[in-house]
């Protein structure tokens, strides 16, 4: 039974697996996008919302620099992405089928950040008037 065991090894060891997850955070945070295997995606999906949430506490902000070790995914992520998802509690990530890879048959996936862009409203165009309709006149007849 798997009783207390936490995580996916994914085949690595413990460095080899820190390692990774590691750069598929950064790459993550840093295009906002990325295409993996589902498995890996899976197992990341966890780490990119924990730090996230971390991120957006002021007093934890060297805990997610340590761990980012980047200078400008730290910045990318304090500076664009936490501002933009402070209305959201948690959920901050989704993952999208793509199909199968042709070479082994893996699942790949899209896993993408969901950010909250407030995009303004455009004003709207005045529909343009259209001229009153002429309307024949009836000739009365006496």
């Amino acid at each position: 039974m798997r009783h207390s065991v936490y995580g996916k090894k994914l085949s690595r060891d413990k460095n080899q697996r820190t390692a990774l997850f590691k750069a598929l955070v950064q790459s993550l945070l840093l295009s906002e996008k990325i295409q993996t295997t589902q498995a890996k995606a899976q197992a990341v999906k966890g780490l990119v919302d924990k730090i996230i949430t971390q991120a957006k506490n002021p007093n934890t902000r060297r805990l997610v620099t340590q761990f980012l070790t980047n200078k400008k995914v730290s910045d990318k992520l304090f500076n664009e992405i936490v501002p933009s998802l402070q209305s959201r509690q948690s959920g901050y990530t989704s993952i999208v089928k793509l199909g199968f890879r042709k070479g082994d048959g893996a699942m790949i996936v899209q896993m993408r950040l969901l950010l909250d862009e407030a995009k303004p409203e455009e004003p709207k165009t005045e529909k343009k008037t259209e001229k009153p309709k002429k309307v024949a006149k009836k000739k009365e007849t006496k």
